[in-house]
């Protein structure tokens, strides 16, 4: 990692240069699923666990329901909601950068048991979203995450190359931009703050809206007018 690169937290991590076996890079950006004999199996242990508490009346069905339409009801257009009001309230966005928990609950967007901390890119600081332990992920904001976010491939390659990893998304930054890769954990997510489009400063809300994408969020790629 060069000098201007930071990540937030000390891992020792299986360095996966991330290519396919016949030698070309892999492809983040469609959403393709690089580990599928790791993730194979846990849908199978999710419905056994599930299965367990709910005999052991540790839930009840009921429960595991209402949790799953919770979840269901989570999407992106949450985080483009808080991004947008960033946007366009200076008074919000200083609030978001110093307490995301509190912020995205003005906006009646709950985190349940964990810390939103939020990130801005700037012109000389870009974020890049990483959980190098499992898959966490700010679901109550942006639903569930997609496989390429929970495969190894990505998990190793955001800390040890993420500049390569961001090529591979089509974000190509000067090399005077400083990369910082945040860790996410069970107690502290992490949401990016995008820079305001150049040339979106006649948009309304539901125009600067469309600019949002999810990948947006997590600083794998950067809004554009395009």
């Amino acid at each position: 990692m060069s000098s201007n690169d930071e990540h937030e937290h000390e891992h020792e991590h299986d360095h996966d240069h991330g290519h396919k076996e016949d030698g070309s890079p892999l492809n983040y950006a469609d959403d393709s699923r690089h580990d599928y004999d790791e993730a194979s199996h846990y849908p199978l242990i999710t419905e056994a666990i599930r299965q367990l508490l709910i005999e052991k009346e540790i839930v009840k069905t009921g429960d595991v329901q209402e949790r799953l339409d919770f979840m269901d009801s989570r999407g992106i257009e949450l985080g483009a909601e808080i991004v947008v009001k960033a946007w366009t309230d200076p008074d919000y966005k200083a609030r978001l950068l110093k307490d995301g928990t509190a912020a995205v609950a003005e906006l009646d967007i709950p985190m349940a048991d964990a810390e939103l901390v939020v990130v801005e890119n700037t012109n000389d600081v870009h974020n890049l979203i990483v959980c190098t332990l499992c898959s966490c992920y700010p679901r109550t904001i942006l639903g569930l995450p997609p496989d390429w976010y929970k495969s190894k491939n990505y998990r190793s390659r955001a800390v040890n190359e993420p500049r390569a990893v961001l090529r591979e998304f089509g974000t190509n930054l000067p090399d005077g931009v400083a990369v910082r890769v945040h860790d996410s954990n069970a107690d502290m997510r992490y949401l990016v703050l995008p820079a305001r489009p150049v040339g979106s400063e006649k948009m309304n809300e539901a125009e600067l809206t469309e600019l949002i994408t999810r990948d947006n969020l997590v600083g794998a790629t950067i809004p554009s007018l395009a």
